[in-house]
């Protein structure tokens, strides 16, 4: 008889692996339909609707999801996400099979997938409570994180050799096949645990759950201040996510641009690393502006130059403040909440807290392609002054924009550091 304190870690574990390998499979999938639409208009605008249309269904449907998740079994929202999901990507290489594939096809593709993903990704991370007992929770986060992070860290350089040997039609169907072998991985365990019990506590109405959330971030003074500056904060980060791909693709290929963002994403993995071995609790508003401070630079620097090297050392230092970041501010918000509220008030923070990447997905490619590229083209209102330092020419008044953005984010940090409440966080018990 299986000890309920001691569950068996093998049986998380496979489904971990189906969903890395189906998280890596997605992000081989952004990236190449971002190079596809971009090498198709060459406009901003195009780029960066894809990351916009796969992203704001998801987060917008966070908390409905959320609801599926405690109220039904988690392992059958997973199944029913990633089939949704697959035939999001389903429909967009039928398309592309035919050969009259237009952008809106594309967008409706992955629209369809990312609302299946606010199915699928409140269960997988809820389901860890079912397959797990509480001491194994922290290596199960672990492992969820490097997962997560497999999108940023592996996919790209994989997607840039593929895009250079083959064509997106093949990472699609690559995409696809990962989706099954999560499928297959979940089903698999689903056969060896028993339904999960519905807790009566978790099944009141929405709007409730979202009031209820709303009142813990509230009560405690500075709690929302900090999460509305890590709002603005995802705002100006937005726009890297974003324009990256189609500055970068202005004056090389897809091959140079996911190279670059995989070793830039390894900042991450080494902040990460550290702060698990060195960290403590301790000064973390300090941390916090620190990391806001050097991350606003090295964003600003991200856009200076076309030198591959110089982007690539800039991105990788950028993306070492971030763990910093996400730490200090999650720290600080969550020892100022109580226990019992914290799944309620997470869930809000993280629409409230992601509101700034859905406005800059919005803008970034009308403020690219009709505002500031446009400046720096020959000619242009600023081609003649600035032009001399950060070049001139297609994309270059993206340079400019991240130049903006991360002097902005350094001014954040030196606001920060002011506001009282948010530094009294830090001396809550």
């Amino acid at each position: 008889m299986e000890n309920i304190n001691n569950k068996p870690f093998w049986k998380f574990l496979i489904v971990w692996i189906g969903q890395l390998i189906s998280t890596i499979g997605g992000g081989l999938t952004a990236f190449s339909l971002g190079v596809f639409v971009y090498q198709k208009t060459h406009t901003a605008t195009s780029f960066a609707l894809i990351t916009l249309f796969s992203f704001l269904p998801s987060i917008l449907l966070r908390p409905l999801g959320g609801v599926f998740a405690d109220r039904f079994d988690r392992r059958l929202m997973m199944v029913i996400g990633d089939v949704g999901s697959a035939s999001g990507l389903v429909f967009i290489l039928f398309m592309m099979m035919t050969g009259n594939v237009e952008l809106w096809h594309i967008y409706l593709g992955v629209t369809l997938s990312s609302l299946f993903i606010a199915i699928q990704s409140p269960a997988y991370k809820a389901s860890v409570t079912d397959f797990l007992s509480e001491e194994q929770f922290a290596k199960a986060s672990g492992l969820i994180q490097l997962s997560s992070s497999s999108q940023y860290l592996i996919s790209p350089v994989i997607a840039g050799i593929l895009l250079s040997i083959t064509d997106i039609k093949t990472v699609l169907i690559i995409d696809i096949s990962t989706f099954l072998i999560a499928i297959l991985a979940v089903l698999v365990i689903k056969k060896t645990l028993k339904p999960s019990p519905i807790n009566p506590q978790k099944t009141s109405s929405l709007l409730h759950s979202l009031k209820e959330g709303w009142e813990a971030i509230t009560t405690k003074p500075g709690v929302l201040p900090l999460i509305g500056i890590i709002s603005i904060i995802t705002f100006f980060v937005g726009f890297l996510q974003t324009l990256l791909g189609p500055m970068i693709l202005a004056f090389s290929d897809a091959k140079t641009l996911g190279t670059l963002q995989s070793i830039s994403a390894t900042g991450m993995l080494v902040s990460s690393l550290y702060i698990g071995l060195f960290s403590k609790t301790e000064k973390m508003v300090n941390i916090l502006v620190t990391g806001l401070g050097f991350g606003g630079l090295f964003f600003a620097l991200i856009g200076l130059t076309t030198h591959i090297f110089f982007i690539t050392s800039a991105g990788f230092l950028f993306f070492c403040t971030l763990p910093f970041i996400n730490t200090s501010a999650d720290v600080l918000i969550r020892k100022n909440i109580d226990n019992e509220k914290q799944g309620r008030a997470w869930g809000l923070i993280g629409v409230i807290s992601q509101l700034g990447y859905i406005i800059s997905y919005s803008l970034a490619g009308f403020l690219a392609d009709q505002v500031f590229n446009p400046l720096f083209m020959p000619g242009g209102l600023l081609a003649s002054t600035l032009g001399n330092i950060l070049g001139t020419g297609q994309c270059r008044g993206i340079g400019f924009i991240f130049i903006l953005s991360g002097s902005f984010v350094v001014l954040i940090a030196a606001i920060t550091i002011r506001i009282k409440s948010i530094r009294v966080l830090a001396n809550t018990n």
